[in-house]
């Protein structure tokens, strides 16, 4: 379920903010109430997760000092003002000084709301973007994201940590939709280059002409740099490599090699080919591609991680239902074996479609996971791999997705989870030391 975003009111006047607070509650807003400026402060930093509305004319700290307070801590709160009537000038004054907008008494109730509900989508908005640039440089969070525990993506965390550590150049390929970007901000955000900057460019975005600009300048966008001097010291990561021009593959092999060893800006290149019996070494001059690939990671399509798909929509499941406010839907031996059967063209951006699909099929109480499955097969035929599993295999990732779901239900009552499924201690625990599942993780 979306978030509810918080309405601070200050106002020395009591009736007023009370007014004020019943009506935004109606509203549907989380309302706090200050009687001063001074008290408000103790309660509002940095993060603070919504909006702020003030009265201009209070004993004490007034609201143009409150809003100059406000303004150091984060100029991105929004504050909506409130004025008297021929303040409007004083009110002028509050939108140069960073007020998101401001009322004259006597205000009309709805256009308060108005005013609250679009501050409150822009602070969600920023508060969003702080909270993903404050993922991607973390490494620990990143790595985390990367969720399985089947042997290729064992072995994509370890390769992620021995070269996020190593100085070379990078190039990343794989499917559509299998996380090559998130593996780029990880390789970042694991090495010693992880407080430094990471600039991203999608090359496929952008004409030639735009494209040389940003990367080599002169820049007439106002940037005040182009990327390959904004990243240096810290990584440039290439998007859609494959696209960049012959002419720019050049410039970009004279950077690298201009730059020495070790190199102080790093280049990752993210390889999105899709065409087939083609490959990124085909279509990049071979000094360059060389240069790029000294480490190469390509990341496992989703029909090759197993019982990762099971695990994977599980979470998937539940952040969306959570999100939506409604339970997750129960899976079937039945479709389990579906997901685990099905191609995943589109891997695990696919998976994310299917699964929140999946939450709001079962909150209206209808649909099958198999019916998402052939809505997204170019065929209306149950869709199947052509890689053959062991009956062992299918009946074995059923049975970790049955314990895992059961055990994050009762949030690790292990009582509670051998009640329901039936089984005796000792074989609940074996079953879970088989299964690398922790209590832990669930209490």
């Amino acid at each position: 379920m979306t978030r509810s975003m918080k309405i601070a009111i200050i106002d020395d006047e009591q009736d007023m903010r009370q007014s004020i607070s019943q009506w935004l509650a109606l509203s549907g807003f989380d309302t706090e109430t200050y009687a001063s400026a001074q008290e408000a402060l103790k309660s509002i930093g940095s993060d603070f997760p919504g909006v702020v509305v003030s009265d201009i004319k209070m004993p004490g700290m007034d609201g143009m000092a409150f809003l100059k307070r406000l303004m150091s801590v984060d100029s991105s709160l929004p504050v909506i003002m409130i004025t008297g009537h021929g303040d409007v000038p004083m009110a002028v004054e509050a939108m140069q000084l960073g007020a998101y907008d401001f009322l004259e008494k006597p205000f009309n109730p709805d256009r308060m709301t108005e005013l609250a509900k679009r501050a409150s989508q822009t602070r969600r908005l920023t508060l969003d973007n702080r909270a993903l640039r404050r993922e991607l440089s973390d490494g620990t969070v990143l790595m985390k994201k990367l969720i399985g525990s089947s042997p290729v993506m064992e072995r994509l965390r370890e390769d992620i940590l021995d070269l996020g550590q190593a100085d070379g150049h990078v190039l990343i390929d794989g499917e559509t939709g299998t996380g090559k970007t998130l593996v780029a901000h990880a390789l970042h955000a694991v090495g010693p280059r992880a407080g430094k900057k990471f600039v991203h460019l999608s090359c496929a975005a952008h004409a030639d002409s735009d494209l040389s600009a940003k990367l080599f300048g002169p820049v007439d966008d106002g940037s005040p740099l182009p990327l390959v001097e904004e990243a240096r010291g810290g990584t440039l990561c290439l998007e859609d490599i494959e696209a960049l021009p012959q002419a720019l593959q050049a410039r970009l092999l004279t950077f690298i090699n201009d730059q020495g060893t070790p190199s102080e800006t790093r280049i990752i290149a993210v390889s999105n080919l899709q065409e087939q019996d083609k490959t990124c070494e085909d279509v990049l001059r071979p000094d360059l591609y060389y240069r790029l690939a000294a480490m190469k990671i390509t990341l496992p399509p989703l029909r090759q991680r197993g019982e990762d798909i099971l695990t994977l929509f599980t979470r998937l499941s539940e952040q969306f239902a959570e999100e939506y406010g409604c339970d997750a839907p129960e899976v079937s031996a039945q479709e389990a074996a579906q997901l685990l059967q099905a191609p995943w063209p589109g891997n695990v951006r696919q998976l994310i479609n299917v699964a929140e699909r999946a939450v709001l099929q079962n909150r209206r109480g209808s649909g099958t996971i198999a019916s998402l499955l052939m809505a997204d097969s170019e065929e209306a035929q149950p869709v199947m791999t052509t890689e053959g599993k062991p009956l062992k295999e299918y009946v074995e990732a059923f049975e970790r997705m049955l314990i895992d779901n059961t055990m994050r239900r009762h949030k690790g009552s292990i009582v509670n989870v051998m009640d329901e499924l039936c089984l005796p201690r000792r074989t609940l625990n074996e079953k879970m030391a088989k299964y690398g599942l922790s209590r832990s993780e669930y209490l």
